[in-house]
C-alpha cells in the first residue's frame, strides 16, 4: 500500500501543492468540448492514436481545474501505461482503495489514461459510474475501446471526444504562426503558410514531433510511434502469433496508401491467408494507424466487391517507416484531405468509371460532393474528366465538384478550383 501511495504521489504531485509545471500547448477545439461535457453526469471518453496528444490534455484539464480552486486532493490522475499500475492485481480497485484511504475518502475528478491496457476494465468502471460518486474521464488509444462492452454495459451514458494529430491550422500555432481569419485577405501570411504546408505534408502533425528542431530525431519518434502503436495496441492487443506477416502486412499497405487494393490481391503478395489478411487488417484500423475507403456506390454488394483504398493516420508516420523512391506530394495531399474530412466525421468515398474521383463525401442531406486531389498548378485533363463523369452519373445527387490544387483558385464549369492550403484553413 505505501509503494503504490508513493507511485500515486510522483503521477499527482498537486496533492503536496506542487506545481503541475508547463502542460504544452493548448489546442482550443478539444478544450472547448471538454468545458462542455466534463460537468456532466455522463462519463467522458477521450480515444484517439497513440502520441496524438490524450495525456497532454488531461494535464491541461487538471490544471485548468486547479486554477479553479478545485481542492487538489480531489483530483486523481492515473496513466495505466505504468507497468507499475497496469500489472498489480485488479489494478483500478488498488488504485482506488489506496486513493480513497490515503487522500481522499470523497468524491473525485478521476482521470484514466490508456485504460484499455487493463483487463476488465468496463465492469468496473461501470460499477464506478453507477455509485454516482465521481466525475470519470477515461483515455484509450483503440477504436475496442467504444467497441468493447462498455456500450451495453452503458447503453449511451456517455460522451466521446476523438483526438487526432494536428490538423494544419494547428500545424501553424505550433510553429508560432496566428492562423489568419476566415474570408480575410491571405497575402500577407500566404508565403509563409505555403513553405509551413510543405513541411506539413511530409512531416505530419504528431504534436512532439512537431516541436522537435532536430530533424533525425524527429525521424526516431516517429519510428518509436510507429514501433509502439504496432506492438501495444495491434500485437499485444490481439495476441497476434504471426508478427512478422503482420508488420509486413501494415508495411505494405502503408507503403501503397491511397492505391486501391482487394484482399485476394494482398492475400497472394504477402503469401497470406485471405481471413487472416481480413482480420489484421481489421486490427489496424481498430489502433488508427490505417483506414480503409470503400468505393461509392449506392449497393452494399458493390461497395463490398469493389477494392478499397488505405490511408495512414499522418504523412510524418507514413514517410518515417515507408520505402519510396521520391517525394509524392500529390498521394501526400491525398492523404492529408481524407484525414481532414473524417476529423469532420464525413462519410468518404472513393469512384471510378472511366476515370476516379478521390472522394465522394456524403452530406447529411444526402448530396454529394466529389472531390479530386493534385498538387499541381499544371492541372491533367484527368482529374477533370473524372468529376464531370461522375456528376453525369448522378446528375440529381451530386451538388459541387472540387478540385484541391496547389495554388489555383478559380470557378470553372460547374467545378470549384481551390488550394490546398486555403481549403485545409476554411473547411469547419
Amino acid at each position: 500500500m505505501t509503494e503504490l501511495f508513493e507511485i500515486l504521489t510522483k503521477l499527482n504531485p498537486w496533492w503536496q501543492d506542487k506545481k503541475i509545471g508547463d502542460t504544452g500547448i493548448r489546442r482550443e477545439k478539444y478544450h472547448k468540448k471538454i468545458k462542455k461535457y466534463h460537468p456532466k453526469k455522463e462519463l467522458l471518453i477521450i480515444k484517439g492514436v497513440r502520441r496524438a496528444g490524450k495525456t497532454t490534455l488531461l494535464k491541461q484539464t487538471i490544471k485548468d481545474l486547479l486554477e479553479q480552486k478545485t481542492n487538489p486532493t480531489k483530483i486523481l490522475f492515473i496513466n495505466f501505461d505504468e507497468p507499475d499500475i497496469n500489472t498489480l492485481d485488479k489494478p483500478i480497485n488498488r488504485v482506488l482503495k489506496t486513493y480513497t484511504q490515503e487522500v481522499n475518502p470523497g468524491k473525485a475528478h478521476l482521470f484514466l489514461d490508456e485504460i484499455q491496457n487493463i483487463n476488465q476494465w468496463e465492469k468496473t468502471i461501470k460499477a464506478l459510474y453507477d455509485q454516482g460518486e465521481h466525475n470519470i474521464t477515461l483515455t484509450g488509444s483503440t477504436s475496442k475501446l467504444l467497441e468493447s462492452n462498455l456500450g451495453g454495459l452503458l447503453s449511451g451514458r456517455y460522451l466521446t471526444i476523438n483526438i487526432t494529430p494536428l490538423d494544419f491550422r494547428e500545424y501553424l500555432q505550433f510553429n508560432h504562426i496566428k492562423p489568419p481569419e476566415k474570408n480575410i485577405e491571405y497575402s500577407a501570411q500566404k508565403n509563409k503558410i505555403m513553405n509551413k504546408l510543405k513541411e506539413y505534408l511530409t512531416e505530419g502533425g504528431f504534436p512532439r514531433t512537431v516541436l522537435e528542431q532536430d530533424n533525425e530525431l524527429k525521424k526516431q519518434l516517429l519510428t518509436n510511434y510507429y514501433e509502439s502503436i504496432l506492438y501495444r495496441d495491434v500485437l499485444l492487443a490481439h495476441e497476434v502469433r504471426h508478427t512478422k506477416a503482420l508488420k509486413e502486412l501494415l508495411h505494405y499497405l502503408i507503403s501503397n496508401f491511397t492505391s486501391p487494393y482487394t484482399y485476394e490481391q494482398i492475400s497472394k503478395t504477402l503469401g497470406l491467408d485471405y481471413n487472416t489478411v481480413k482480420d489484421y487488417i481489421s486490427y489496424l484500423t481498430e489502433s488508427g494507424t490505417i483506414n480503409e475507403v470503400n468505393y461509392f456506390s449506392y449497393s452494399l454488394k458493390t461497395q463490398s466487391r469493389e477494392p478499397k483504398k488505405p490511408y495512414c493516420i499522418d504523412n510524418g508516420l507514413r514517410n518515417a517507416v515507408s520505402f519510396r523512391f521520391s517525394e509524392d506530394y500529390g498521394r501526400l495531399a491525398e492523404n492529408l484531405i481524407y484525414n481532414e474530412l473524417k476529423r469532420q466525421n464525413k462519410q468518404v468515398y472513393y469512384w471510378r468509371g472511366r476515370r476516379e474521383v478521390d472522394f465522394i463525401v456524403k452530406e447529411s442531406d444526402n448530396r454529394l460532393e466529389a472531390i479530386n486531389v493534385t498538387y499541381t498548378d499544371d492541372i491533367k485533363k484527368r482529374e477533370v474528366e473524372g468529376l464531370k463523369e461522375f456528376k453525369e452519373k448522378h446528375p440529381n445527387k451530386t451538388k459541387k465538384l472540387t478540385l484541391i490544387t496547389k495554388d489555383q483558385e478559380k470557378k470553372e464549369e460547374e467545378i470549384t478550383y481551390t488550394p490546398l492550403w486555403k481549403w485545409l484553413l476554411e473547411t469547419p
